[in-house]
This record gives C-alpha cells, sequence and structure tokens, in this order.
C-alpha cells in the first residue's frame, strides 16, 4: 500500500497543499484534546482536580483581600452527572473580569509575578469549566458579588475551543432574594460534569490536609455520602502578605539570562546586576563584574624584578626609553618608577602601565616636564621585557612552593620551564584559569615524558592554584549588555561569574511560609495524636527563585498503628494528591534511614511503618513540578536536601520523644514489680517490729527518685507537700478542687466554677527540695489532687 509520504515530490504543488494544511492551535483546543494533562483524566480523579481548583481560587482570592476563608463545597449526585458547586467570602470578581477569569485559559494576574502563590498559569479553574462542558455539554453558572454591592453578577458560559475566548449564553444581575450566595460577598461557581465518587478517599484527603495547611481557613464540604467540617484553628490569623521580588543570581539558566539581558534598560554589567536582580548592590556587582574579567579577559601575570644579582639596571633601561626630556628630570622619573615596581614586588603588564602612568603625572606636577603617552608606552615596553626575560625562573619559585619536596630540582625546573614557555604569546601574559589549568597539565605530561618523574593529579592543582594567585585582575571594561546578550559564549562566562560570587540568601517576604508553630497547629487540628513536631528551615534558591521547606510530624494516638506512615505532600500550601511515586519528597522521605529514629523502616528504605503522619511543605515564587496538573515536585537537589534536612529537624525531635517514653516505660515497669513486692515487705516489718504499716507510696516515690505529692488537712488547714527526690529540677503544676472557699492561698490563684473552686500553683521544685502550698477552708477539706507537668512515671501521688 503506497503511503502519503512516498507520493511526495510525485506531482507539483504539494508543498503548497502541505502548507494550506497547516494552522494555529488555540491553547484551549490542544488542552481539549489533552485534558489528562491538566489531571482531568478520569470521572474520578477529574472531580477531585476540579474541587481542587476552586477551593485554591477561593483560598487565594479571600486572602489577598484580608478575608479569614469560609469554603462551602458541594457534591450533588444527579441522574446523568454529578454537580460541583464551590462558593468563598471573598471579595468577589468585577463584571468585565469574571468571563475572563472562567473562560479563557492562560489567564492571570500572577504568572509574571515573582512571589508565592498557590495559582500562576491562569490554567486551573478555567480548565475545570472546560471538563465540565466537554463531558456535560453544559455551560458553567458563576455569581460574584463585590463588597458594598447590592445585586450580584450572574453568568452561565463556555469556552469557544477555537479561539480560547469566553462564550456568553446568560448575563445578568440578581438582586439579593434572587441571590444564592450564602454571605453578603463572594463568588459561587455550579459545574456539571461527567465523574464518579471512587476518589472519595482522595477527595476526603485533600480537604482534611488542605485544613492542616492552611488552619486559618474553615472549609465545609457536603458530598452524597455525608459532610465534613474542618473549622478554623484557635487564634490562627491569615498567612503573611507575599512581596514582589526580583530574581536572584544563583540559579538563573543562561537562556532566562540572555533573555534578561536582550530586555534590559542597562547598558553596563554592574548596573544590569543591580538593576535586575535582588541581593546585588555595588560591591557585590563588583565582585561579579570583577569575576566575568577573569573568565572573559583572562587574569595577568605578575612577574618579579631582576634581583640585586642580576647583570640588569632597571633604572637605565627606563632611562634609555625616553629620548628629548631633561636629563635630570628623567633620571627622576626612571628612579620613581623602578622603586615603585620594587615595593609591589610582582607586577602584571597593565599593573606596569597604571604605575608608570601615575608616576608621570607625579613627576610632572613637580617638574613641569611632561611623559606623554609615547613615552610611556616605551617605557612600559623596554621595562616589561626586562620582567619577563626569565618567566622560567619566577614559575619555579611558584612550582616549588606548590609541590611536595619529594620532587627533585629537574623535576620543578622541567615542569616550570614547559609551564613558562606557555607565556610567550600576546605579550601581556593574559591566560583564564582554564588555560591555565590546560599549560600546567600538558607541561606535567611532557615533563613525565622526558624527566622521568610522576606529577600527580593533586600536584598539578596546587601548582595551577598557585599560580593563579599570582595573577591580577585586568582593568578593561566587560563588554556592553546588547553585546552580551548577542554571545551566547559570552553570556555563559557572565552566568558563571554570577554562581562563583558569594550572595547574600534571597529576602523571604516573597514567601508565606505556614511557619513551624501553625504547621503544629494544623496537625493537632487534624490528628488525635500523642506527639507532634515541626520544623522550618531558612530559604535557599532554585533557579533564582527562592524556596522555604516545611516539615510536621504527628505520632500515636489514635492514628493507624498498621501499614506505613501516612505522608502529606504539599506545595505553596496546596496537598498534592496524586502522583505519589513521581515525587521528589516521597523519594527523599523513602530514602531516610527511620530506624535511626526510632521507626521501623522493613528492609532499611522505603516510608516507615507505624502510627505516624508526616507532611512536608514547599513554599516558592516557582514550585518546579514534573507536569502541568501539578501533582509532583520535580527532582531538583536543592529543593531534595532541604526536604531531608527538615525532615530530619522534626524526626530528631521524634526520636527523643520515643526514646524518652521507651525509658518512662522501663520506669514504669520497674515500678510495677516494686509495688508487688513492698506492700507485703511493709506489711512484714510492721508485723515483726509491732510498728505501725510503713507509706509504701513515700518509700517507692525514694527509691525511684520520684516526685512525691502528699496532701494533708490539719484543723482545717490544708497542706500540700511536693518532694522532689530527683536530681533534676522539677516545673510541675499542682490543682486542688474543694467545695468550699479556700479563702487566700499561699503563692497560688483559685478560680470558682459552678460552686467549686480551683485552688492552682506552679512550683519550681530543684533535686532534693521540698515545697509545701498551703490554705485555709472552712466545712468540706476533702478535695480532688491533679498534677501535671512530670511524666506519670516519675510521680507519687497520695491524698
Amino acid at each position: 500500500m503506497t503511503s502519503f509520504q512516498s507520493t511526495l515530490g510525485e506531482e507539483e504543488g504539494i508543498a503548497e497543499e502541505l502548507a494550506a494544511s497547516q494552522r494555529e492551535i488555540s491553547i484551549a483546543e490542544f488542552f481539549e484534546k489533552n485534558k489528562h494533562m491538566l489531571g482531568f483524566d478520569s470521572g474520578a480523579r477529574g472531580l477531585v482536580t476540579a474541587v481542587k481548583e476552586a477551593v485554591d481560587n477561593a483560598l487565594d482570592a479571600t486572602e489577598e483581600a484580608g478575608i479569614l476563608p469560609d469554603i462551602y463545597v458541594e457534591i450533588e449526585e444527579n441522574r446523568d452527572y454529578y454537580t460541583l458547586v464551590v462558593e468563598d467570602n471573598g471579595p468577589g470578581i468585577t463584571k468585565e473580569q469574571i468571563p475572563k477569569i472562567f473562560g479563557k485559559l492562560l489567564y492571570g494576574s500572577r504568572f509574571h509575578a515573582r512571589e508565592q502563590s498557590r495559582g500562576q498559569q491562569g490554567i486551573g479553574i478555567s480548565a475545570a469549566v472546560l471538563y465540565s462542558q466537554l463531558t456535560s455539554g453544559k455551560p458553567v453558572r458563576i455569581e460574584s458579588r463585590t463588597q458594598d454591592s447590592g445585586v450580584s453578577n450572574y453568568y452561565e458560559l463556555i469556552i469557544d475551543t477555537d479561539t480560547n475566548e469566553p462564550e456568553i449564553d446568560v448575563e445578568k444581575e440578581l438582586s439579593a432574594g434572587e441571590s444564592s450566595l450564602r454571605g453578603t460577598h463572594g463568588t459561587r461557581i455550579e459545574m456539571d460534569m461527567e465523574a464518579n465518587m471512587r476518589a472519595r478517599g482522595q477527595l476526603h484527603d485533600y480537604v482534611k490536609h488542605t485544613a492542616v495547611v492552611n488552619p486559618h481557613a474553615r472549609i465545609e464540604l457536603q458530598e452524597p455520602a455525608g459532610e465534613i467540617k474542618a473549622e478554623r484553628a484557635e487564634d490562627a490569623g491569615l498567612p503573611e502578605e507575599t512581596d514582589e521580588i526580583r530574581p536572584h543570581p544563583h540559579g538563573v539558566e543562561l537562556g532566562t539570562l540572555i533573555k534578561m539581558l536582550s530586555d534590559t534598560d542597562s547598558h553596563s554589567v554592574s548596573g544590569f546586576l543591580q538593576g535586575e536582580f535582588t541581593r546585588v548592590g555595588k560591591k557585590t556587582a563588583d565582585s561579579i563584574v570583577d569575576a566575568f574579567r577573569d573568565r572573559h579577559f583572562g587574569r595577568e601575570m605578575r612577574w618579579r624584578p631582576p634581583g640585586v644579582d642580576a647583570d640588569v639596571d632597571l633604572e637605565a633601561v627606563a632611562v634609555g626609553a625616553v629620548s628629548n626630556k631633561d636629563a635630570t628630570h628623567t633620571k627622576q622619573f626612571a628612579r620613581a618608577v623602578v622603586e615603585a615596581i620594587e615595593d609591589a614586588e610582582r607586577v602584571a603588564h597593565s599593573e606596569l602601565e597604571a604605575l608608570v602612568a601615575d608616576t608621570a603625572d607625579d613627576v610632572e606636577a613637580d617638574t613641569g616636564t611632561s611623559f606623554g603617552d609615547t613615552v610611556q608606552s616605551n617605557v612600559v615596553d623596554a621595562l616589561w621585557s626586562e620582567l619577563t626575560a626569565d618567566r622560567a625562573a619566577d614559575v619555579f619559585v611558584a612550582v616549588d612552593a606548590a609541590t611536595t619536596s619529594q620532587k627533585d630540582d629537574a623535576t620543578v625546573r622541567g615542569l616550570a620551564d614547559r609551564i613558562a614557555s606557555k607565556f610567550d604569546g600576546d605579550g601581556r601574559d593574559r591566560v583564564t584559569k582554564d588555560t591555565l589549568d590546560e599549560y600546567v597539565h600538558r607541561a606535567a605530561e611532557r615533563t613525565e615524558e622526558f624527566e622521568d618523574a610522576t606529577v600527580g593529579e593533586t600536584a598539578r592543582e596546587n601548582v595551577v592554584e598557585e599560580l593563579w594567585d599570582l595573577t591580577a585582575t585586568v582593568p578593561d571594561d566587560p563588554p556592553l549588555t546588547r553585546e552580551i546578550a548577542d554571545d551566547r559564549d559570552t553570556a555563559s562566562e557572565l552566568l558563571e561569574a554570577m554562581e562563583s560570587v558569594s550572595v547574600m540568601a534571597p529576602p523571604t517576604s516573597c514567601l508565606s511560609p505556614i511557619e513551624a508553630d501553625l504547621v503544629e497547629a494544623g496537625l493537632r487540628k487534624e490528628f488525635d495524636a500523642e506527639f507532634y513536631a515541626a520544623a522550618t528551615r531558612d530559604a535557599d534558591v532554585h533557579g533564582g527563585d527562592p524556596f522555604i521547606v516545611e516539615a510536621g510530624i504527628a505520632y500515636g494516638g489514635e492514628l493507624e498503628a498498621e501499614g506505613g506512615v501516612d505522608l502529606m505532600r504539599f506545595a505553596n500550601r496546596v496537598p498534592l494528591v496524586y502522583q505519589r511515586g513521581a515525587c521528589a519528597t516521597t523519594e527523599v522521605v523513602k530514602d531516610i534511614g527511620w530506624r535511626n529514629y526510632n521507626l521501623d523502616q522493613p528492609g532499611g528504605s522505603g516510608l516507615p511503618q507505624g502510627p505516624a503522619v508526616i507532611m512536608v511543605h514547599v513554599a516558592s515564587t516557582n514550585v518546579p513540578f514534573t507536569s502541568e496538573s501539578k501533582d509532583a515536585v520535580a527532582h531538583v537537589p536543592e529543593i531534595e536536601d532541604e526536604i531531608e534536612l527538615a525532615v530530619r529537624e522534626a524526626a530528631r525531635d521524634l526520636k527523643s520523644f520515643l526514646k524518652k517514653r521507651k525509658s518512662m516505660r522501663k520506669r514504669q515497669q520497674k515500678q510495677n514489680v516494686i509495688m508487688d513486692i513492698l506492700p507485703t515487705m511493709a506489711e512484714k516489718v510492721s508485723e515483726m517490729t509491732e510498728r505501725e504499716a510503713l507509706d509504701v507510696e513515700d518509700s517507692l516515690a525514694r527509691i525511684m527518685n520520684n516526685v512525691l505529692v502528699e496532701r494533708e488537712v490539719d484543723d482545717g488547714t490544708v497542706t500540700i507537700r511536693v518532694e522532689n527526690h530527683g536530681s533534676s529540677t522539677a516545673d510541675v503544676d499542682v490543682t486542688d478542687i474543694v467545695a468550699a472557699d479556700p479563702g487566700d492561698p499561699s503563692d497560688g490563684s483559685v478560680v470558682e466554677m459552678d460552686g467549686e473552686w480551683f485552688v492552682k500553683w506552679s512550683p519550681s521544685v530543684s533535686g532534693g527540695d521540698t515545697a509545701e502550698l498551703t490554705y485555709e477552708v472552712d466545712g468540706d477539706a476533702d478535695g480532688d489532687l491533679t498534677v501535671q507537668g512530670i511524666e506519670d512515671a516519675r510521680l507519687t501521688v497520695t491524698q
């Protein structure tokens, strides 16, 4: 069978025929056929993704307006479709913007902003609208009312996939009585779509996890099988507002740098660096420019002046290079030049030019005799010829200092001679570090060949560093920004220079991390555990974008004890529900040796086992996701390193907790054994000595070095004695509940509630000391004593 391709060229006009079939593809049309790329690859996942996109938009809208989010999600199963409703209490959307936000892909306000936000590309909610119309054929219904407005704007619309523009079916205003909004302002969207509830678990996880990393939000989900209500954490306020920043010099990619160089208004490299990047002031810019010069122009080798034993008179050489000048003034000029060279000890060509020029100015000011550019050039050439007459001797000194004493003089001399011979080129002895490295390695190989000696890699590297330290940065002006933008190699040299200079970490004002205390509060709110820990790392940089990693761990309590831990992944406060196996967070957590933190890890790798929840949050101005669906963080070494450090920081607290708990269990077991024996022993001793029975609780406290708390009543005086038999200070909270007014207790406080009085103290008792807490009471002195602040295994209470 003849293929279409095989007929190409057989008849005239085929190229024109092919060209006629080519046309532009709109972004909406592209995603219409590739909706799986956005997370809408099935009915189950499509529903979860639509909820996620709508809730993310709602959270962003409310936070930007300074409103604590109240978000309502409803899923209703109809005969043919599911109807999704998402409503927020945000500031509302203006009438002109509603069709564009919901009916146009790649439309948004955050794509070019270098600050943390949940959405950036302007695809999410419009992609959900596209999925809705593709699967149901129905328009979405949007209602929004701005603050202080008496009416709502209502639209029914679809996306025209040929033009990527909204197509409006219904547009009208609704009065307060006609409105479906639950509040006085906000936005409500209703979408019909083919879906199912097979991913109910992921949906519930998304809501619960969103509540963990957004403790300031209240989220309600109503779905066919029931409801979930995630309340706002107590005292949880809005996240800190973020500021847009410029990119950081570290991590910018070459293509991005070239584009920035093409677009900048600055002509100079220094101005470009200071104007387009964060944390780059004049001092840092100068350092980068110097590093750029080193790569673009190379450095100049410095040479020593001839020694006193040399058969060269530099002063006479300088005098001989000057003609038609007063002899006395010429001699003064020559002497001053030579003294400056000797003071410098080593001189590069550009440094020689500078000191000759400076000396000429000084002598002219003193004598009135001018030594112009031609004279200065002649003097520089003459002196430079003498300074470089024996380069090998200078290189020998450097090579000898960089190599071990085991190298014989012949080897060192041979290596130095071969390196020095490479500097006979342009007369200025300029060399980049890479070229210098080539010089040394070639010379070393030739030396090994002809001198029958070994010059190893370490020796070669040491020689390169020693010689590089003898070079001088050139004073040449760097190319202009437009010239660098037109030359990829030069731009690459600038990029290398930027990365080589130490630059202060970027400001974190562009980021809004949850912060460790609220990470812990979110975990406490959603998980009934025994232990909580959280860590927030300092900012780092990837690709010019700053990022912060946070981690939290909840352990024990009501958490599921069987199977692996529950790993929760987040990016910019958004849960990552799918593609767990493709995520860098998962790989990092799997690779940690959890046995070191007292968690079971069969095989020594993989997710640990036990009743625990591990959460990791990456906050960035540009999170690197693996795909457009934003379900997994890409494997970026800088981010992976910070994830590991954050998780390990929280895990160290878990290790301490588990170690202490294990110790307390052993202590409790020991106490149990003692209490099995001690009462019998006390009874026998009492019988044999015919004395009153011993108080075994007191004895146990002394044997186990416990904190003993005793309550005694004597004629209306209640005394609570706190004896610390341990070696460390005990900070205890003691509460005694009585049914009569206790008056004014010593060093304590009283709270009356429902006919009962709560008498409270918080003494700090040093090891071996005793504290007595007293109060007077008329009537019933029976009390209910509770003690907190001390582990049960270290506490003995008698009353």
